[in-house]
Formats: structure tokens, C-alpha cells, sequence
């Protein structure tokens, strides 16, 4: 039997850790999560998403309002030397779209979403979905990441990342599997259980 601390040493680090994104409750990070969130939306490898959000963030596509005043052309220009192809012009206009949506929705700030989830998981991932390209599974992605910093999300394991506990003969139980880290590390877990199905063959 697999333990959560080789699973945690292996695989252990978040999407968002990977895209650079020091993730806390605050405005422009929320933001940039939901660009990753929405880059990893389309069928796409995770790893080209992760390097595609870098690109936009040293292009200095770092809050919506900067998103909104971008030339089309530009953001396509990033994801492309990301290797983002195929989804490059439409996830640029879907970015643009999104930024949009949050300003009229949201006031640009995703803790107003927060609210609005009124504590409820399942109503964040519905409100989620309202944002252009966020299906389900991108919606799945976020509530992983985003229950390091908004505990009342937690324990949130996707369908991906409890086939993984199962197969690292760890507990196939959202709470059972929470109660194995301390809190902040239930995001890091349920990163690292996700790669672990990836990883291993049935």
C-alpha cells in the first residue's frame, strides 16, 4: 500500500503552483486561477496549459482589466509559444469573454462568486460553468485547487483523483482521505491522486 506522504513526495504539487500562481483569497490570483482553469478546459495536456498560462502572465495578462485591454491577436501569440495550438484564437476570445463576464457578474472579484456559492461546493461548480469554455471537468479543476485557500470547499476530490487514491490503495472517501493531511494540503492531495490515475495502469 501506497502512503500519502510518497504519494504527496511524488506528486505533490498543485496546477497552480506549477503555473507560478501564489494562490490566496485575494482578487488576482483567484483571477489567474480561473484562466488556468479555463486554459486546462479544452483537450489539451495539463503541462501545455501550465506553460500557456505563463506565457499570458509575463505578458502581463495578469487581471481581467489588463485580459479586456488586450488586441486579439496578442493572446494567441502566447498561447502559441506555448504550443497551445488548436484552441489558441478560440481560448483567446473565450479569456476575453470570461474576463468580461466576471467584471458584469463579479465586479472583478471571484470572492464575490465565494458568496454567491452561499458555502455550497456544488453551487460553485454551477456557477462555474456559467463562465464561457468552464465545463464541468474545468469546474472539477478549480474546487481541487481552490479549497487550499477556501476551506469550505473542502474536502473536494474529483472523480480522477479518488480513482487514484483507489489504485494507491488509499481511502476512496473524500473524508477519509482529508482527514490523512492537515487542511491546506487536501488541494496538494488531490493534485497528486489525479496524477497518480494518470500515472498508474489499472
Amino acid at each position: 500500500m501506497t502512503t500519502v506522504d510518497d504519494v504527496l513526495a511524488e506528486y505533490g504539487t498543485t496546477h497552480a503552483e506549477q503555473a507560478g500562481i501564489k494562490l490566496a483569497d485575494k482578487p488576482q490570483p483567484l483571477y489567474r486561477l480561473l484562466v488556468l482553469t479555463t486554459l486546462m478546459s479544452a483537450r489539451i495536456g495539463s503541462d501545455i496549459a501550465v506553460d500557456a498560462a505563463k506565457e499570458l502572465w509575463r505578458a502581463g495578462w495578469r487581471t481581467p482589466k489588463a485580459m479586456r485591454a488586450s488586441e486579439w491577436a496578442d493572446p494567441v501569440h502566447a498561447l502559441g509559444r506555448a504550443h497551445y495550438v488548436r484552441y489558441d484564437e478560440s481560448t483567446a476570445r473565450y479569456l476575453v469573454d470570461s474576463a468580461e463576464f466576471l467584471r458584469e457578474r463579479y465586479q472583478d472579484d471571484l470572492r464575490n462568486l465565494a458568496e454567491a456559492a452561499d458555502g455550497s461546493p456544488q453551487r460553485l461548480k454551477k456557477l462555474l460553468t456559467e463562465f464561457p469554455r468552464i465545463g464541468p471537468t474545468g469546474a472539477q479543476i478549480f474546487c481541487e485547487e481552490i479549497q487550499a485557500v477556501w476551506p469550505w470547499v473542502r474536502p473536494y476530490f474529483g472523480k480522477r483523483a479518488l480513482a487514484g487514491a483507489k489504485k494507491a490503495g488509499l481511502p476512496a472517501d473524500p473524508e477519509k482521505l482529508a482527514g490523512l493531511v492537515a487542511g491546506d494540503d487536501v488541494a496538494r492531495l488531490a493534485a497528486a491522486l489525479v496524477q497518480v490515475d494518470v500515472h498508474t495502469k489499472s
